[in-house]
């Protein structure tokens, strides 16, 4: 009996191999010897319990914790660091007084490029407004935040939910195309 399952396994594994085979055409066999000649290597260092202090001109302006930190060295293309147990950023005014966060689940730094992208349960906290998204995207050369869609709260608790937003690095101000939202009105609204 238990043969007889053996066998039946076996000539199934080989009618699902068979059937994979017939779907390949010429093209797909020299696509994989093309593809598996073009191997690219990483190497990747590790760190874990990660701060980094951003200084302009002898001033704090931020700082920034990764659980884990790779910095990934790829044979072919540029050099990126990776955090993918997530990341916190602490921002100061000339003060050192704590002005903003930003927190995610994961983010990568493309250094010559000088954008990071912050991904997954993004969140951005400032005292005027909590921004949330699943995608931000800081440009260093632009000095601007880009999203490509997600919700900003206010303190005063309205809620705007849009697509392309847009902020200074600051967060001082922000623009959400097509924002739909939700607002109080305080006072009488009959007179």
């Amino acid at each position: 009996m238990k043969t007889s399952g053996f066998k039946s396994g076996i000539l199934f594994i080989l009618m699902l191999q068979l059937l994979m085979y017939s779907s390949c055409t010429d093209d797909d066999l020299k696509n994989t010897a093309t593809i598996s000649s073009k191997k690219i290597t990483l190497s990747k260092d590790r760190s874990y319990g990660v701060d980094v202090t951003y200084s302009d001109s002898a001033h704090v302006k931020a700082i920034g914790f990764a659980p884990v930190l790779d910095k990934v060295t790829p044979s072919v293309g540029a050099i990126y660091n990776e955090m993918p147990k997530g990341v916190k950023i602490e921002f100061f005014d000339e003060f050192m007084k704590k002005t903003g966060t930003i927190t995610s689940n994961y983010a990568i730094q493309k250094t010559t490029e000088k954008i990071t992208i912050f991904r997954k349960n993004v969140v951005v906290v400032n005292d005027k407004i909590t921004f949330t998204t699943e995608e931000l995207t800081w440009d260093e050369n632009k000095k601007m935040y880009f999203s490509p869609y997600g919700t900003v709260t206010t303190k005063d608790g309205d809620v705007i939910t849009g697509t392309e937003f847009y902020a200074p690095q600051d967060f001082s101000t922000y623009k959400i195309i097509q924002a739909a939202g939700t607002t109080s009105i305080k006072g009488d609204l009959t007179q």
